[in-house]
């Protein structure tokens, strides 16, 4: 299969633009969103849904993500093409590794006696019941892209060039905590942390597939079909 040093990467220009879009993603949108909706809503005399917010926000950093990568998605696409077969191979193969390593990392939880709720897919089912439509456009479409090419593109494939087990924990650690830190910021309960270790298989088989397949667009892909079939789930 193809390896990770045939693939171009990062130019020094979508390092610098993925550094902005990163703080966009942590810390500038997470703080202005609402006030930004809040002001638009007063401004205009308008009601704007959780739904629509929830699109608005994801078309902000989509749109951002894509003018900062351009280029380098271009090139992972190319390199995708030129090993379509061995690459969706992959995005196979990461699939039942997906949902196999996920069985047993839930059954050793269980059997510990230490699997927390995990609030964000508590959040995300609301969502899907109260707004489906921009739900299922954000996790399917939406989501795959931005966090593809920011924990595995921009995190793992730029520490990849000098460690690879750096750039396998460094890009799932941080997966896996900015999936629960929003609700472990708000009561401070340490058994949100907890939930962080069901975020870090989908993290090794995103980053797994990203460097087998090589292409980013072989996690992008498979990261869409895990939402997929998770939506399809419980539709």
């Amino acid at each position: 299969m193809a390896k990770r040093g045939s693939i171009s990467g990062m130019t020094h220009l979508e390092k610098i633009l993925g550094g902005v879009v990163w703080a966009a993603y942590i810390l500038i949108l997470p703080l202005a969103a609402n006030p930004l909706f809040d002001f638009l809503q007063q401004v205009f005399s308008i009601s704007i849904s959780g739904g629509t917010r929830d699109a608005l926000y994801y078309y902000i950093l989509f749109g951002l993500a894509v003018i900062a990568f351009w280029g380098y998605l271009g090139r992972e696409g190319r390199a995708f093409l030129n090993h379509a077969g061995n690459a969706l191979a992959a995005v196979g193969i990461g699939l039942a590794a997906f949902y196999g390593l996920n069985e047993i990392l839930f059954r050793l939880l269980r059997m510990l006696s230490v699997l927390p709720p995990n609030l964000n897919d508590q959040a995300i089912l609301a969502r899907i019941v109260s707004a489906p439509q921009s739900t299922i456009l954000i996790l399917v479409f939406l989501a795959p892209v931005i966090e593809e090419v920011l924990f595995r593109g921009y995190i793992f494939g730029n520490l990849l060039e000098y460690n690879r087990w750096a750039a396998y924990l460094a890009s799932c650690v941080l997966f896996a905590l900015l999936h629960v830190w929003p609700y472990f910021a708000e009561g401070w309960d340490p058994a949100y942390l907890v939930a962080m270790v069901q975020y870090l298989v989908p993290g090794a088989v995103m980053a797994w597939a990203f460097e087998r397949s090589g292409s980013l667009w072989g996690s992008i892909l498979l990261h869409g079909a895990v939402n997929a079939l998770a939506v399809w789930s419980v539709a």
